[in-house]
């Protein structure tokens, strides 16, 4: 057996700490089931982040779907601030105290992993950017991984699986092994175009035996106007300056004539590598940098009881809304009780927290992977990068 939980398992409480456990026990036994609300925030983001991608939130729906709660949270996809109220879930305690700990699993890394693919995007402007990261993780979420850096920006995917989920194309170039066993990267090349449909663009991996501006000049001799891109994954030990061979090649290429062919790069990209590469790569293959992003801690915190405003030590008591000004993006988290302010630009405020879920009915459609990708891209314009 592989070492997952079942959709059921989850579906029944049992990815829970044990204390929720131990907890309903005491209450069933006391006779008290408390209506209470409370919001799921992040206090704070890793690293130096500034500001983070909302996802998880379709399998959350799926969770809570058939319980006797109403849920209002930010779209999946909406860009947040720490500190803001994202989730908000009122009920009887009793009835969703066992899901937790998988509400913000679910929340916690697909929003991190979203969050790092949007940060690439920002970075590499317009250039294509492909996931490559299933092979560092474990294989039952790859579809999860692959759907959070799709929502949050990267053009494809390469598992099949998780394509299929994406209604997207898988997409990739070609492997070390393919070139290994042919002996040679022109054999292995000319193989690959010769087996595989045209329909699929020709990149040719270049670094596996020889220097990369020789078999770059190779490859495009012999495969022409065919050849789409040339890949470079050159390892770390063997890189040098990444960016002089990148130069090097682009040189030779352009100078013999074949200024149409991409500078594919691949192999420990992360942002720095973006910002230093993005004047000569025409696209990126991202593959631990994004799947192994760090987790959104968020925090599950009840704020009312019967009615009552009260939270622990360190978080803000009550139920609030968070605002958002349609003109010059100001932020803000009120009372919910209060009145809509006036921003001091002049424009008005919109709620971003929806109705999701109410009385085990989902209130809400859900956006396909690709109107979500769309949201986030649209918002990446109103937010810079810290490094």
């Amino acid at each position: 057996m592989f070492h997952i939980a079942t959709p059921e398992e989850i579906l029944k409480g049992k990815i829970t700490d044990i204390y929720f456990v131990r907890t309903l026990e005491v209450l069933r036994a006391k006779n008290k089931n408390p209506a209470v609300v409370a919001e799921i925030c992040a206090k704070g983001f890793p690293l130096n982040w500034e500001w983070g991608v909302f996802a998880g939130l379709e399998e959350v729906i799926e969770l809570l779907k058939d319980l006797p709660v109403k849920v209002k949270a930010f779209p999946e996809g909406t860009l947040f601030k720490a500190g803001e109220p994202l989730f908000i879930i009122e009920g009887n305690y009793n009835d969703f105290a066992l899901f937790e700990t998988a509400v913000l699993g679910f929340l916690c890394q697909a929003s991190g992993i979203a969050t790092q693919a949007a940060r690439c995007r920002k970075l590499a402007g317009d250039k294509p950017i492909l996931n490559f990261g299933a092979r560092r993780m474990h294989p039952a979420i790859s579809p999860m991984i692959d759907r959070s850096s799709f929502i949050g920006g990267c053009d494809g995917v390469s598992v099949i699986k998780s394509a299929e989920f994406l209604d997207e194309p898988p997409q990739g170039t070609m492997p070390h092994s393919l070139i290994l066993i042919f002996g040679d990267t022109l054999k292995a090349v000319k193989a690959f175009n010769e087996v595989i449909s045209s329909q699929i663009k020709r990149v040719a991996l270049i670094d596996t035996f020889q220097d990369e501006k020789f078999e770059s000049i190779r490859v495009a001799k012999a495969l022409g106007k065919e050849l789409f891109a040339v890949r470079l994954d050159t390892p770390s030990s063997r890189r040098g300056n990444f960016l002089d061979i990148l130069r090097e090649v682009r040189w030779e290429l352009d100078i013999r004539g074949f200024k149409d062919v991409k500078l594919f790069v691949s192999g420990g990209i992360d942002e720095k590598a973006i910002i230093s590469l993005n004047g000569y790569a025409d696209a990126y293959g991202i593959g631990t940098f994004i799947s192994n992003a760090p987790v959104i801690d968020f925090s599950f915190d009840i704020v009312e009881i019967n009615g009552r405003a009260i939270s622990k030590k360190g978080k803000h008591s009550g139920r609030k809304e968070i605002l958002i000004c349609t003109n010059c993006r100001l932020r803000k988290v009120i009372f919910a009780s209060d009145p809509l302010p006036e921003c001091s630009c002049g424009g008005n405020f919109e709620r971003p927290l929806t109705l999701i879920l109410e009385n085990k009915e989902t209130v809400v459609n859900i956006p396909s992977p690709q109107e979500l990708r769309k949201k986030v891209l649209n918002q990446l314009s109103f937010v810079e990068i810290s490094l």
